[in-house]
């Protein structure tokens, strides 16, 4: 599709990105046991706007480099192979955490939006992930339109599984918040999904 190489695994990795708890995720389902979908999907919303943010700013500076550092790009993509296994390692090793939220004082919508916005701009993990992972799916010499088209996917993405997770994973994650088996396997199957996408990855790096 347009320039993007590995298509099905670009969608792939954007899913499993996704499935691995992390800071945006634990403010969705905070907001949703707090005050219901409403609160849900405000916070869903401030972490797709934080990470257009970042995907934005990872876009302008990939294009730049893109035309004028050839071969810095080539040394973005082995790096964002080493990052895709690094990340899939750590979750193989990391303990399963997470619980049901504990009771709060109720609070509008919005400020449910400020604080997934606020969760999604101070984790600069994810301008890094978009650095890295934007060029293992770049064609060599691909249009402008391709970083956007991209960007268009993750965005859309995110959102139907954000708000999935709003509309029943707070059912599912409030049931199995005492199987710590359960959480233990989904990170450890989530690691090695991101280090065999490392590896299939590493053989189209040019």
């Amino acid at each position: 599709m347009l320039d993007i190489q590995n298509y099905t695994s670009f969608v792939t990795a954007i899913l499993v990105f996704q499935a691995v708890p992390g800071a945006g995720t634990i403010a969705i389902l905070d907001a949703t046991a707090r005050q219901g979908r409403a609160a849900g999907m405000a916070a869903v919303l401030g972490t797709l706007l934080g990470d257009l943010v970042f995907m934005v700013g990872a876009a302008l500076g990939l294009a730049a480099l893109m035309q004028a550092r050839p071969v810095v790009f080539q040394v973005l993509q082995w790096f964002g192979v080493a990052y895709l296994v690094w990340l899939g390692v750590q979750l193989l090793r990391s303990p399963a955490s997470g619980g049901p939220a504990q009771p709060a004082p109720a609070q509008p919508a919005a400020a449910y939006f400020r604080k997934a916005v606020l969760v999604s701009l101070t984790n600069p993990k994810v301008l890094l992930f978009f650095v890295a992972f934007f060029p293992l799916f770049l064609k060599p010499g691909a249009s402008a339109a391709t970083l956007p088209v991209m960007m268009l996917h993750v965005t859309v993405l995110s959102l139907a599984y954000q708000a999935a997770l709003v509309l029943v994973g707070n059912l599912v994650a409030v049931r199995l918040a005492g199987f710590a088996g359960a959480r233990r396997a989904a990170t450890r199957l989530a690691g090695l999904a991101l280090i065999g996408l490392g590896a299939k990855l590493a053989g189209g790096v040019r």
